[in-house]
């Protein structure tokens, strides 16, 4: 179960986020061959504006050529740099977000985290990605992600979290909101792994927060489900409900969607290891409570009829 992070989650857009917006803008394109994908050949997306579809829905596919793809951040994200914590400090790289294609995803692409480290401060980087704007409250807040319970290459054993979760643009915010899906597959904290822990958070600092370790092996695909409301906040895993918290442990202001995958310590040297965690879809619902079987309609209707992204959520 993770510490707060002690510096603020609102970051100023990546180097490489940036000059994306700047070059929609000139209507000029980005170079594919940069942006990390497997699939370099094909050519950058243009920006479209936001499309319409049901009301107070995100719904993103990650059909993107890389990380300076012009619709990435035109569709609301960033690729954090910044410093600070979680896990190993100031090791945030946007090296690490790519959007190659794979098999498994059911639009052909993935957001693709991958952190590196070879047991040394100066030879890890840890990537994480999100939304901008905190526009996200009560609702249903769903993801297919794909965990890993070993790394890419590189001996086995350290410390990784792979996590999907809304949460305040500020640690300090008097309303502050967390609401947790962390996959640890090796423990941490001096606790074994595998472990997935669900946690609500009232305060970061001092920390004050519920949560539900499930003890379990998770090296694959899932879909991950979060329905908030005034009254609870649900967590389901591939359609079974895993843990529930209520009382003052539920979303009290706008967040920002994030995926995470970083480690916590450097528990040993000897080698580079790459460690991949994989976003297939990510969707968000306003003010209902959708079930994991409607999610999942909802997004096959996406995929069927060739829809990669809505988001008609409003803006606060």
């Amino acid at each position: 179960m993770s510490l707060p992070r002690r510096t603020s989650r609102r970051r100023a857009w990546t180097a490489l986020a940036l000059p994306a917006v700047l070059c929609v803008l000139a209507a000029c394109s980005a170079d594919p061959a940069t942006g990390g994908s497997a699939d370099a050949a094909a050519p950058a997306r243009e920006t479209t504006p936001t499309p319409t579809g049901p009301p107070g829905t995100l719904f993103d596919d990650f059909d993107y050529t890389g990380a300076d793809d012009p619709s990435l951040a035109a569709n609301g994200w960033e690729i954090r740099t910044g410093g600070g914590g979680p896990g190993v400090r100031d090791s945030w790289s946007a090296d690490g977000a790519a959007f190659p294609s794979d098999p498994a995803a059911q639009g052909g692409r993935v957001l693709r985290l991958r952190s590196t480290t070879d047991g040394t401060a100066q030879g890890t980087t840890q990537t994480e990605v999100q939304t901008t704007g905190g526009n996200f409250l009560n609702g249903t807040y769903a993801a297919r992600v794909h965990l890993s319970d070993r790394p890419t290459s590189g001996r086995n054993g350290d410390h990784v979290v792979q996590t999907f979760f809304p949460i305040s643009s500020s640690d300090s915010s008097e309303k502050y909101s967390e609401l947790d899906f962390e996959y640890l597959p090796n423990g941490g904290w001096g606790t074994p792994g595998p472990r997935l822990d669900n946690v609500s958070w009232y305060r970061a600092d001092p920390p004050d927060r519920v949560h539900k370790t499930q003890k379990r092996r998770l090296g694959g695909w899932h879909t991950m489900v979060i329905t908030a409301t005034d009254a609870k906040v649900v967590y389901s895993l591939d359609g079974e409900e895993l843990f529930t918290s209520s009382g003052k442990y539920v979303a009290r202001e706008q967040m920002d969607i994030h995926f995470s995958n970083w480690l916590i310590d450097l528990p040993f040297t000897g080698g580079p290891r790459t460690w991949d965690m994989k976003v297939d879809w990510v969707y968000y619902k306003a003010d209902e409570a959708v079930t994991p079987a409607e999610v999942q309609e909802t997004v096959d209707g996406f995929h069927g009829e060739g829809t990669a992204y809505v988001n008609t959520v409003p803006k606060t």
